[in-house]
């Protein structure tokens, strides 16, 4: 047979609400150890970039002090330097003319290699501005005038001659009573040389 169910033998009069904690380990704890501990990491986070940032500076008086220092110097070098640049202008220019300038033995050459038979070479005077030449040629007065005529064409045409640029008479042939011969002269003008006879 079953018992009747009997109540408690005392009422509950228990409120939890009002009943002190008695967990071992508090939940007020945890949440005051979480935000120590998350003001200690920003602490230390920003107290170690202030000191990164402090070392840095330090770092940038000192290389800074290093420019200042060596400022003088160095302006006075790149002062050298741009003296240097104009020096080495200078003789850049220099060398280019000096290479520029004919060979004096080539344009002979070409010179003996063109000259016909009845023309013969004087002096050969070569120049800054370009190049003279004294010449005598043999026969009458009007064909030697001719002749040299003819000559100074061929060296007008020649393509190896092509670093001068004008090719001419300096005077009128004239006869030379003591050769027999005509005098003639003639100017070929360096290309880009300033100027022209001198």
């Amino acid at each position: 047979m079953d018992s009747p169910q009997v109540s408690s033998w005392h009422p509950n009069f228990r409120n939890y609400e009002r009943l002190p904690d008695i967990k071992v380990v508090r939940t007020a704890f945890f949440v005051n150890g979480a935000a120590i501990f998350l003001a200690l990491s920003l602490t230390i986070y920003f107290g170690f970039k202030e000191w990164q940032l402090r070392v840095i500076n330090g770092q940038i008086a000192t290389v800074q002090s290093q420019i200042d220092r060596d400022k003088r110097t160095s302006d006075q070098a790149v002062a050298l330097f741009k003296k240097f640049q104009a020096e080495e202008a200078k003789l850049n220019e220099v060398d280019t003319f000096v290479k520029s300038k004919p060979s004096y033995a080539t344009l002979l050459l070409r010179l003996g290699e063109t000259i016909p038979g009845n023309v013969a070479i004087d002096s050969v005077d070569l120049r800054d501005t370009g190049m003279f030449l004294r010449l005598s040629v043999r026969g009458a007065p009007d064909a030697a005038s001719g002749y040299a005529t003819k000559y100074l064409d061929l060296l007008r045409a020649d393509k190896q001659l092509a670093l001068f640029d004008t090719f001419e008479f300096t005077s009128t042939p004239t006869p030379n009573p003591a050769t027999g011969k005509m005098a003639v002269e003639f100017f070929l003008h360096l290309k880009g040389a300033p100027g022209g006879r001198r």
